[in-house]
C-alpha cells in the first residue's frame, strides 16, 4: 500500500466545494472527494498548530500526552519517567513509527519540527525533509519541487507514507500576487453580512475585527496586500475572505500537481490519499478573524478526505476526532493500533457502510486562549478559563451549530439544561484523563506561568489600544477578570 498525506495547514471544510462552498477553491480536492470517503464531522482534538499535530502523531490528547500551549511547559510532552524503556512510549508508538515498525518507507517534507521545535513529530519517519530551509509559512511552489522530486523517486515501490505540509491558507495570506483573484466576482460568505461586521467591530481582542492582524494592525508592520488594515466596511471583509480562499486556491492547485504527478508515475490507482488539517480558521466566530484562538466549530472543525482503494465513495456523518482516523488508516493498512493511543479506529465499519463515531468529544485550546469544547449532536459547549483578552468571552457559552454554524447566538442563559449536560460531559471527561495518567491537568501549569503564550505580557499594550481606540469599557472589563479577580468571570450581558 501507498499513503500520500497532504496536510493543509489551516484548512476550514466549510470553505471547500465537497463540503457545499459557493466559491470554486478547491476542484482538485473535490474530485478527491468524488472517488473517496468525506468524513463530515472530524475534529482536531487539540488546537491549534503544536497541539494538534503532537496529539496527531501521537495518537494521545494534549491533557495526556502535556502538549496544549505553544511556549512554556507545556509546549513540551510530557517524559515517560522512571517506567520509560530504552524507547520512549511516543518514539514506539507515533503514528508514522507504526508504519515503519510495520516495514514502511517513511517520509515527512514539512517545516512544522523546525517551527515549533516538535523533534517528536519525526519520530518514525526515515526522512524527515524540511528542503524549504524555511520556518512555516512557505508557499506552494517552495514546497512542491521536494515533493515532486520525492514521488520520482519512490513511489513506484511498495509500502510508503509520504508527508507533504502545505502552508497556504494560514495567516498571512501571501498567495503571490501574479496569481491574480480567482473569486473578484464572487461575493463573500452570505452569513458575513453588515450587521455582523458591525458588531463586531463593537468588540476587542487580539485578531479582532479592529486588529485583523495581531494586537494592533501595524503589529508586524503593514498588512500583506491581500489582508486589510482593519474591517471598517464590507469591502475589507471580502479582503479577507478573498485572501484566505486564494490561498486556499493555491494549495488546490498544489493537489493536482501530486494527483497529476501519481498519474504519470502509474500508480495513481493503487495509492491512497488523505487530505487534512491541523485545524480551521475564525471569520468572525466569537469576534475573532483571520486566526484560531478558541476550541470552537471554526478552529477545530477540520476537513477529512480520504481515498483508499477498494474502499466506496461517500459521506461519513460520524463524530470523530483526528486521532481516530490515524488509528482507521492502521487498521485499513493492516497495521495494529498502539495500546497507548487513545485515537478509536472504525474501519471495520467504515468498510461495511455501517454507522461511526463517538457520541460527544472534547476539544482544547491552550495557546491563544485557556478553553475547552464539548461537541455532541448540534451542540457546542464552551468553558473558558482564560480568554485571551477577549473580554466578550463568557464563562460559559452554548451554541447550536445546526442552527448557527457561526455561533452569532449564546444560548447558556436560554437553555440551562442543555449547559448543564455539557458541564457535566466536560467535567466527566477532564476526570477521566486526570485519572488516567496521575498528572495535573496541563491548563494548569500554563495558569501558572501567567497564561497562554501568545497573550502572556500583552494586556498591558492591549489596555493602551483599547484606550485610544474608545473601548475603555472593554479595557475595564479586563482588568477586572486579570488584575483584580478572577479571569473566568463572565461579563456583563
Amino acid at each position: 500500500m501507498r499513503l500520500l498525506f497532504i496536510d493543509i495547514d489551516t484548512l476550514r471544510p466549510d470553505h471547500l466545494g465537497c463540503h457545499g462552498y459557493h466559491r470554486a477553491t478547491s476542484p482538485n480536492i473535490d474530485a478527491l472527494a468524488a472517488d473517496g470517503v468525506r468524513f463530515e464531522r472530524v475534529y482536531a482534538s487539540d488546537v491549534p498548530c503544536l497541539p494538534s499535530r503532537t496529539a496527531l502523531i501521537t495518537g494521545r490528547t494534549g491533557i495526556r500526552n502535556g502538549v496544549v500551549n505553544h511556549g512554556g511547559l507545556a509546549a513540551d510532552l510530557r517524559p515517560d519517567g522512571p517506567d520509560r524503556g530504552f524507547v520512549s512510549t511516543t518514539a514506539r508508538d507515533s503514528w508514522a513509527s507504526c508504519l515503519y515498525h510495520a516495514g514502511w518507507h517513511t517520509a515527512s517534507l514539512s517545516s512544522f519540527p523546525f517551527r515549533h521545535s516538535a523533534t517528536w513529530w519525526n519520530h518514525g519517519f526515515m526522512e524527515a525533509l524540511n528542503l524549504m530551509r524555511g520556518a512555516g509559512g512557505e508557499r506552494a511552489d517552495e514546497v512542491l519541487p521536494g515533493a515532486v522530486a520525492w514521488l520520482r523517486r519512490h513511489a513506484r515501490r511498495e509500502d510508503w507514507l509520504f508527508h507533504v505540509h502545505l502552508w497556504d491558507p494560514h495567516t498571512p495570506y501571501n498567495t503571490p500576487a501574479g496569481y491574480g483573484n480567482p473569486f473578484a466576482d464572487d461575493p463573500p460568505p452570505a452569513w458575513h453580512t453588515e450587521q455582523v461586521r458591525a458588531r463586531n467591530w463593537e468588540l476587542a481582542g487580539p485578531h479582532s475585527a479592529r486588529e485583523p492582524w495581531g494586537f494592533r494592525p501595524d503589529e508586524f508592520g503593514p498588512p500583506p496586500p491581500r489582508q486589510p488594515w482593519d474591517l471598517g466596511d464590507m469591502e475589507a471583509v471580502t479582503r479577507m475572505f478573498d485572501g484566505y480562499d486564494v490561498g486556499i486556491r493555491y494549495a488546490d492547485d498544489a493537489v493536482g500537481v501530486l494527483m497529476n504527478e501519481l498519474a504519470d508515475l502509474g500508480v495513481a490507482d493503487e495509492t491512497a490519499v488523505y487530505v487534512s488539517s491541523d485545524h480551521g480558521e475564525a471569520f468572525g466566530e466569537l469576534g475573532v478573524y483571520a486566526d484560531h484562538q478558541a476550541a470552537d466549530e471554526a478552529t477545530a472543525h477540520i476537513p477529512a478526505i480520504l481515498r483508499w482503494p477498494g474502499l466506496a465513495p461517500g459521506a461519513d456523518e460520524g463524530l470523530h476526532l483526528h486521532i481516530d482516523l490515524a488509528a482507521t488508516i492502521c487498521e485499513l493498512a493492516g497495521v495494529e493500533v498502539p495500546a497507548s493511543w487513545e485515537g478509536v479506529g472504525f474501519a471495520t465499519d467504515l468498510r461495511a457502510g455501517r454507522p461511526t463515531g463517538r457520541d460527544h468529544l472534547v476539544v482544547s485550546q491552550g495557546a491563544w486562549s485557556l478553553q475547552r469544547g464539548v461537541r455532541w449532536g448540534d451542540h457546542l459547549y464552551l468553558r473558558t478559563r482564560h480568554d485571551g483578552l477577549h473580554p466578550h468571552w463568557a464563562e460559559e457559552m452554548l451554541f447550536d451549530v445546526a442552527a448557527d454554524p457561526h455561533q452569532l447566538e449564546d444560548r447558556a442563559a436560554a437553555d440551562p439544561a442543555r449547559l448543564a449536560e455539557g458541564r457535566r460531559l466536560l467535567d466527566e471527561w477532564i476526570g477521566n484523563a486526570l485519572a488516567a495518567t496521575g498528572q495535573p491537568d496541563p491548563f494548569d501549569t500554563v495558569s501558572a506561568e501567567g497564561g497562554p503564550y501568545h497573550v502572556r505580557g500583552r494586556l498591558g499594550e492591549y489596555l493602551a489600544r483599547l484606550n485610544a481606540t474608545d473601548r475603555a469599557h472593554w479595557g475595564d472589563e479586563l482588568v477586572r477578570r486579570h488584575v483584580r479577580g478572577p479571569t473566568t468571570t463572565s461579563p456583563p450581558r
